[in-house]
């Protein structure tokens, strides 16, 4: 299984506030089942990767993963210095442009005003356009085409300017 995927569905659940989240490819061969450790509010959730046997690996927390996975990287409580975490204003399915065959809405180091449509998160149906309420430049794009999306879930980060 890829790190860096595992790595965006503990994202996913940080910032989602999931308590749960199972994923069972059959194509790739793989189950992955993410689950907080304890009580809903703690923040380490516990990973139990399946291999194409089924047979389920020692769960380990995320802290606990090898230093070579996380060499470089700094631990951090909020955004970087200087930008802000640009939230979801609603629960739905986020995408990056209007169509499978359009550009993004906005794309790293572009600059945007408050007017500027960031992206659209389809909700029951309705695709909803979000604005940037905002003057800046975004530094990067926190969550990938097709992903579900919760309140409050950090989408973009932004350099305001």
């Amino acid at each position: 299984m890829d790190l860096n995927l595992l790595r965006k569905l503990v994202r996913l659940m940080d910032r989602g506030d999931l308590t749960e989240l199972e994923i069972d490819d059959k194509n790739e061969g793989f189950k992955v089942h993410l689950r907080r450790a304890g009580e809903p509010t703690m923040s380490n959730p516990t990973v139990q990767v399946l291999g194409g046997g089924g047979v389920p690996a020692a769960p380990m927390a995320m802290g606990a993963a090898p230093a070579a996975a996380d060499a470089g990287a700094p631990a951090s409580d909020g955004p970087p210095p200087g930008t802000i975490e640009f939230a979801s204003p609603m629960v739905g399915t986020f995408y990056r442009a209007a169509s499978p065959d359009a550009s993004a809405f906005a794309e790293v180091g572009m600059k945007v005003t408050e007017d500027s449509v960031l992206c659209i998160v389809e909700a029951m149906k309705v695709m909803n356009e979000i604005k940037a309420e905002m003057s800046g430049e975004i530094v990067e794009c926190l969550v990938e085409n097709g992903d579900p999306v919760e309140f409050g879930q950090a989408l973009f980060l932004i350099k305001k300017g």
